[in-house]
């Protein structure tokens, strides 16, 4: 069975850059095979921290957007940190690599703004620091931005540990030609020795608006909770990819009959719903989306475009069963025919196209 891509699909596509190389090398080569230029920018993620009492750190990390000759994107190439194995976390950072950190979101945003991800690690928090009337202050290696009673505001940090060479390549939604915008992003990366992680996934991005209807999204819900183990066979899902877990239980739970918005909406708060489960709904919920969209997150890593094309037009006819009317119906108890089921669901949402 083969389809083409319909809708516009945002691809996440997580590399390693080769020992030696960065996410930097990759831009520079896709820049200068369009023509076009790099710029680099902030991506924000988080980590555990191992300061007791503090659950995490809020990372600002250098990514680098790629965009052609009329200023249209092309990609932004970023880290991410639970891309690890085969990295040497004794390794030095390399100059004009680094990061900043803090515990609050509020004041990642402001950071973000204020601090200049093409400038220079002794100078970075200057910007900032200006807004409190304070300066920084360095300690070994690391510049700590303090407010005026001492509490402590951001740490700018040189990234070391090979953090350069984790690649996540983002694309723009793309909305016809997916294998050529796929092929030309990672023809080049293969050409340079960028491989697949061992924690590697591929994430999809759908736009959100046709999954705001209660049944269609009920149909979701279904579709990724008790389908769960026969979709993850179905698209070979990495047992090392990390940041995958089910859906909230009070979500699913509230998915038996025909929910309205308001029930759904209050199970997903009651059960904590987050970005990092099998299928990213959050934006679904939000009250301004920062990326309307619903995120696909169980897609083994590839560096071969037809391999990510094909699931992804698997993962799109098995979302358009979602749109039909009637509920998602309960699998098969026998786990291979359970997956026969999916690619029948996959081969009529086909036939009506």
């Amino acid at each position: 069975m083969t389809a083409r891509l319909r809708r516009r699909i945002g691809f996440e596509i997580e590399l390693m850059a080769p020992a030696g190389a960065s996410r930097r090398s990759l831009a520079d080569d896709l820049a200068a095979r369009c023509g076009g230029r790099v710029r680099p920018v902030w991506h924000r993620d988080s980590e555990p921290s191992l300061v007791p009492g503090l659950g995490k750190f809020l990372n600002l990390t250098l990514g680098f957007a790629v965009d052609r000759p009329d200023g249209s994107p092309l990609c932004t190439l970023v880290d991410d940190i639970t891309l690890l194995d085969g990295l040497d976390p004794r390794t030095p950072a390399r100059p004009g690599w680094f990061r900043v950190l803090s515990d609050e979101p509020r004041l990642l945003s402001l950071l973000a703004e204020q601090c200049d991800p093409a400038g220079q690690l002794d100078t970075l928090l200057d910007t900032a620091a200006s807004l409190w009337g304070t300066k920084p202050t360095q300690v070994g290696d690391v510049f700590r931005l303090d407010d005026p009673d001492g509490g402590t505001i951001a740490l700018a940090a040189p990234a070391g540990s090979e953090r350069e060479r984790p690649c996540e390549i983002v694309t723009p939604p793309i909305a016809a030609g997916h294998d050529e915008a796929i092929e030309e992003l990672l023809g080049p990366a293969r050409e340079l020795g960028f491989t697949v992680p061992s924690e590697a996934a591929v994430h999809l991005h759908f736009d959100g608006g046709p999954f705001r209807g209660p049944l269609a999204l009920a149909n979701v819900v279904r579709l990724f909770s008790g389908w769960r183990e026969p979709l993850r066979a179905l698209l070979q899902t990495n047992p090392a990819c990390r940041r995958l877990a089910p859906l909230p239980g009070p979500l699913v739970a509230a998915t038996a009959g025909r929910p309205g918005w308001d029930e759904l909406s209050l199970a997903a708060k009651e059960g904590g719903l987050t970005k990092f489960l099998d299928i990213n709904l959050t934006q679904l919920f939000a009250e301004r989306p920062i990326r309307d969209t619903v995120e696909i997150r169980i897609l083994p890593g590839s560096i071969d475009t037809r391999e990510i094309v094909d699931r992804a037009a698997l993962v799109e006819l098995l979302l358009e069963r979602c749109l039909v009317s009637s509920s998602m119906p309960e699998p098969e108890s026998d786990p291979a025919l359970a997956v026969e089921q999916l690619m029948h669901f996959a081969a009529e949402a086909l036939a009506r196209h």
